[in-house]
C-alpha cells in the first residue's frame, strides 16, 4: 500500500463551515476576533439559552457584527453586542448601539470562550427590589467602644 492512502484527510474547523458563521463572514467585518466572538455568542444564545429568531447584522458605524433575537416567542427583540474581552469601547460606540431602539446586552468573550452578559441601559435604572421572605429584625447591633490604652478596667495605674 502507498503511504498516501494511509493518511487521513485533514480535518477542517467546523466553525468555519457553519452556516451562521458563513453568514457573519459575508457581512465583511474586518475584525476577525470580533467575528469569532459573535459566533460563540450566537451558539450560546441559540443552543444553550434557546433564544428565538437570532440573526446577525452589521453595524456600519462600528464595523461590528451585532446579534438580534428574542429570549422567548413573543418577547421584545434585544440587541447583543459581542466583543472580545480585550477590546475596549468608547461612549460613542455604546451610543450607536443604544440608539437602535432595542434593549442592549453587552457580551464580553474571554480567550477561553467564557461569556459574560451585561444589560446596558440608556440612563440610570433603579434596581428591582429584593425577592424573598425578608424580615427586619427590629433591633440594631451595638458595638463595644474601644477603651483608650491605659484605662483598662476604668482604673489608672
Amino acid at each position: 500500500m502507498s503511504e498516501a492512502s494511509d493518511e487521513a484527510p485533514p480535518r477542517q474547523n467546523w466553525i468555519l463551515l457553519h452556516p451562521a458563521y458563513q453568514q457573519m463572514k459575508d457581512l465583511e467585518v474586518e475584525d476577525s476576533a470580533q467575528l469569532h466572538a459573535a459566533f460563540l455568542v450566537y451558539m450560546d444564545l441559540t443552543e444553550v439559552r434557546r433564544w428565538k429568531d437570532v440573526s446577525s447584522l452589521k453595524s456600519p458605524e462600528l464595523q461590528l457584527v451585532l446579534l438580534e433575537g428574542r429570549v422567548k416567542d413573543g418577547a421584545p427583540i434585544q440587541t447583543v453586542l459581542p466583543l472580545p474581552a480585550h477590546r475596549s469601547l468608547c461612549h460613542r460606540s455604546i451610543r450607536h448601539v443604544l440608539d437602535r431602539g432595542f434593549p442592549v446586552v453587552l457580551c464580553a468573550v474571554a480567550s477561553d470562550s467564557t461569556l459574560v452578559y451585561q444589560k446596558m441601559t440608556d440612563g440610570l435604572v433603579t434596581p428591582d427590589p429584593p425577592v424573598g421572605p425578608f424580615q427586619d429584625a427590629g433591633r440594631r447591633q451595638h458595638r463595644k467602644r474601644r477603651q483608650p490604652h491605659g484605662e483598662a478596667g476604668g482604673r489608672r495605674l
